[in-house]
């Protein structure tokens, strides 16, 4: 039985529905004023790469086999290094784990990790951030030699090197707890460039700004990789081979997603939900940007299409919670999730009948396809209970607003850990590597609660920054920002200022997390992926909300446009 026929089993099973499309009459219903989509689905099919082709494969593998060889040629520890960090920036590091694995095992070999006279603060900083990175042992003592250390400063140089400082900045932001060593390093080197920023020319000034929107911590690798590329290009020490190779890979796996996108919106347009909610997000192609910011490699294609359809429905969930329902429909709506029966929605308005079977269809599809696909046994329970979580989160929010209520940070942050969506995204991102994560995984995310709590806060926390303003112009459940201004009595900036500074806070315990006790599993970049895709999506603004600024920009960049190669 297909949606439309549920839907019609459901309407004809109850005649008393008509009470609450009655009650829709005389009831004004909110609104965001959301703008229509602007991605055309006739555009999105047509979408199409010649570098599908094996010809252009066939190239990449023997400038792959080339590009081995510089391994082999560098032959100093700072050759190496660069070496290891230009072909992560460009986005082919894993065409060369066995070369980068073979080389930072000799450099993090070397008894004494102190620098030595001749090694200077960028090498030392180079070091110790493509050390950490791969899970190596490394500690902040690699610094102390630059510092003085009476004033627990690092020594001001007569000349400013901004290539070091750059570099000392980013290794900054890969400190873990109680790593005073490298604050110390993130303030100096911060306040030093920016000092600098005047006087430098445009090439150098852009790069110390990169930096300072994002560091590459907190950045998504595939969306930095063409801003690499084409700075790579202006270098005057740029290898010609590496860089032809960097723009054909880009190429190959932006084909691999044209593809993958053109699938997902065949699906969103055969579901078709969106026409029956005018009130809610149509942003199938900018869910499908969130999957590729979790998972860019062409191996993942089922993982893209899976977290894409979650994502798609994430949206229009939240937006029957935040606009659309009122609280005795969200309230059926709630247990009917809970329930996990549509015959529950049966005195629910058509659209939010839709919603649900919507949700009810797709992830039960998603269950059996992951089953059959990876070999998991069991998944739905798994499944539902995430949305289930994700739901009732979201009642919580749906009780504050209708009470008036302004509930604690603390109350606020401990709801925000379901409602932030990062369990739900989670358990779908672990099932779908299948193989890749062994059967005594699988309780996971139960195990290691505390990586997911600070990936719903990193989520959660950088949505607020960006979403409040609107959220409280159309009287929505107040955001973090709201509850520490009432809780703390402080103005809206300093209470921005806070939220920041959890942010920096979180982001120092998923590094722990991350380098310390997994450092060797796919799968935990792709849980911190998932963090930094929040970072990406409201930046600068509301990557969901607004669509035809940055989010249209990276869209086309990395989705549509190619690198010209002759």
């Amino acid at each position: 039985m297909d949606s439309k026929e549920q839907l019609q089993a459901v309407q004809q099973a109850s005649p008393r529905e008509m009470k609450p499309q009655a009650f829709d009459m005389i009831h004004e219903r909110r609104s965001a004023n959301y703008k229509p989509n602007i991605w055309n689905y006739d555009y999105i099919q047509s979408l199409s790469s010649i570098y599908e082709g094996q010809e252009y494969e066939r190239r990449a593998q023997t400038l792959i086999v080339n590009v081995k060889d510089l391994f082999a040629e560098a032959v100093d520890k700072v050759a190496k290094l660069e070496l290891i960090d230009k072909v992560k920036k460009l986005g082919l590091d894993s065409h060369f784990d066995v070369e980068i694995k073979e080389a930072l095992d000799i450099i993090s070999s070397t008894k004494n990790k102190n620098p030595s006279p001749k090694e200077d603060l960028y090498t030392t900083a180079l070091c110790f951030r493509l050390l950490r990175q791969h899970g190596y042992e490394v500690s902040q003592d690699m610094f102390r030699g630059f510092m003085d250390e009476k004033a627990g400063l690092f020594k001001k140089s007569t000349r400013t090197n901004i290539k070091e400082m750059l570099e000392l900045l980013e290794a900054a932001h890969l400190a873990l707890e109680g790593e005073d060593i490298m604050d110390a390093a993130r303030d100096f080197s911060t306040e030093t460039l920016k000092d600098c920023i005047p006087n430098l020319d445009c090439d150098l000034a852009e790069q110390v700004s990169h930096v300072f929107e994002l560091p590459s911590q907190r950045r998504v690798q595939w969306f930095d990789v063409k801003w690499h590329i084409k700075a790579y290009e202006k270098d005057r020490h740029m290898n010609a081979m590496l860089l032809e190779l960097a723009k054909l890979h880009f190429n190959i796996v932006q084909a691999t997603l044209q593809k993958d996108l053109r699938e997902s919106s065949r699906w969103w347009s055969n579901l078709g939900v969106i026409e029956k909610l005018s009130f809610a997000r149509d942003r199938l192609v900018e869910s499908f940007m969130c999957s590729v910011a979790v998972a860019f490699e062409p191996k993942y294609t089922c993982l893209r299409k899976w977290l894409t359809k979650v994502i798609s429905l994430i949206l229009i969930i939240d937006d029957v919670y935040d606009i659309f329902g009122t609280f005795e429909e969200l309230k059926q709506f709630t247990n009917a999730v809970n329930r996990w029966d549509v015959i529950e929605t049966q005195q629910l308005p058509e659209c939010m009948k839709i919603c649900f079977l919507a949700l009810y269809n797709t992830t039960n599809e998603i269950a059996n396809e992951i089953q059959k696909e990876k070999g998991w046994n069991q998944l739905l329970p798994h499944l539902k209970k995430a949305w289930t979580d994700f739901c009732n989160a979201l009642f919580v929010e749906a009780k504050w607003y209708n009470m008036g209520y302004t509930p604690s940070l603390q109350e606020y942050l401990s709801n925000a850990q379901m409602s932030s969506t990062a369990p739900l995204l989670l358990v779908h991102e672990l099932f779908s590597m299948g193989h890749e994560v062994t059967k005594g995984m699988e309780d996971f995310l139960e195990k290691n609660q505390e990586i997911a709590y600070n990936i719903s806060m990193i989520i959660r926390l950088c949505n607020d920054l960006v979403t409040s303003v609107a959220e409280q112009e159309r009287g929505d459940a107040p955001s973090s920002i709201v509850c520490y201004m009432r809780e703390a009595n402080v103005s809206e900036e300093i209470a921005r200022m806070h939220i920041q500074g959890m942010i920096n806070k979180t982001w120092k315990k998923i590094n722990g997390q991350c380098f310390k006790q997994f450092p060797k599993l796919q799968f935990v970049n792709i849980t911190t992926n998932t963090a930094r895709m929040a970072h990406s999506i409201y930046q600068n603004e509301d990557g969901f909300g607004v669509q035809d600024q940055g989010m249209k920009k990276n869209i086309l960049s990395l989705l549509v446009k190619p690198f010209m190669l002759y």
